[in-house]
């Protein structure tokens, strides 16, 4: 077994992003500038965007934190939105969910300029994704396919099981495989919690990318001898050993399963950092698009 390292990953793209900037800012130019917005008080939520905050600080791209209460109204938000649509300064900026009950999430999302979309959530880069033209990819599949290429794992021609179908990972992630690239041209199956003999099928798999929101959800009896593991999730569970009260697991059983894989990624320190990496891949290109 050997673990495809995110963090270090990562950490390698961050600085190719900051030689980039770095290089662009000899030239006289403004660096990259990435806005987010942050509705209500969600702890989760809290951590990422600082997180998001902190890797622009890092590669040398501007930041912007808006902050609204969780009583903000649908219009004022929406107002929000298309200030920052209209504003040059800004190359990209997203919304972090999930967002109070009387917020449209769908209404957010498509209010939210393509071209500024780095989060690729819009109908439209979805739709360019679909179609295989220039678009933003969301961060984690991207972050994922990023990963697969930098550690040389070969992906033609092998089966691909998705467990896991949401707009955000899964659909997404089974495109990008079965498309004519490296990585990619593998044969895909994209299953999920209604799928028949779910357990024989993930068992088939060359590469299993776990996605479906269910702690320690993948069972050893449920990989392939060999095959590579992509745990996309990360949940936090209760745990008394500890003196932070909890441990953060994914929808693998990593113990078990790292025993039959051939490669695999941990959590944290997976698909969670090449997430906020392609976050920063997505505005550069928004920049420089620009």
């Amino acid at each position: 077994m050997q673990i495809l390292d995110g963090k270090s990953c990562s950490e390698q793209i961050r600085q190719e992003i900051a030689d980039q900037v770095s290089q662009l800012k000899s030239k006289g130019r403004r660096p990259p500038h990435l806005a987010a917005i942050l509705v209500g008080d969600d702890g989760a939520s809290e951590t990422y965007v600082a997180n998001k905050v902190k890797d622009c600080q890092q590669v040398g791209f501007e930041s912007s934190l808006i902050r609204f209460d969780k009583s903000v109204s649908e219009a004022e938000l929406l107002a929000k939105i298309e200030e920052l649509n209209a504003n040059e300064a800004v190359d990209g900026f997203i919304v972090q969910l999930p967002l109070p009950d009387h917020i449209d999430e769908h209404k957010v999302t498509v209010s939210i300029d393509p071209r500024k979309d780095v989060d690729g959530f819009c109908p439209e880069n979805v739709g360019n994704l679909c179609l295989g033209l220039p678009t933003f990819v969301s961060a984690t599949p991207n972050g994922i396919m990023e990963l697969l290429a930098r550690y040389n794992i070969e992906t033609e021609g092998k089966h691909c099981v998705v467990l896991g179908r949401s707009n955000i990972v899964g659909t997404p992630m089974a495109i990008l495989m079965s498309r004519n690239t490296n990585p990619g041209n593998s044969t895909v199956t994209l299953a999920h919690s209604r799928t028949k003999n779910l357990k024989a099928l993930c068992a088939e798999a060359d590469i299993l990318v776990a996605a479906i929101g269910k702690p320690e959800f993948v069972s050893a009896d449920m990989v392939k001898q060999g095959a590579v593991v992509i745990d996309v999730g990360i949940t936090r569970l209760a745990d008394d050993s500890r003196a932070s009260g909890f441990r953060l697991v994914g929808d693998v059983q990593f113990d078990s399963v790292a025993e039959k894989a051939a490669w695999i990624t941990p959590v944290p320190g997976g698909v969670g950092p090449m997430t906020r990496a392609s976050l920063l891949q997505n505005t550069l290109k928004a920049y420089l698009r620009n």
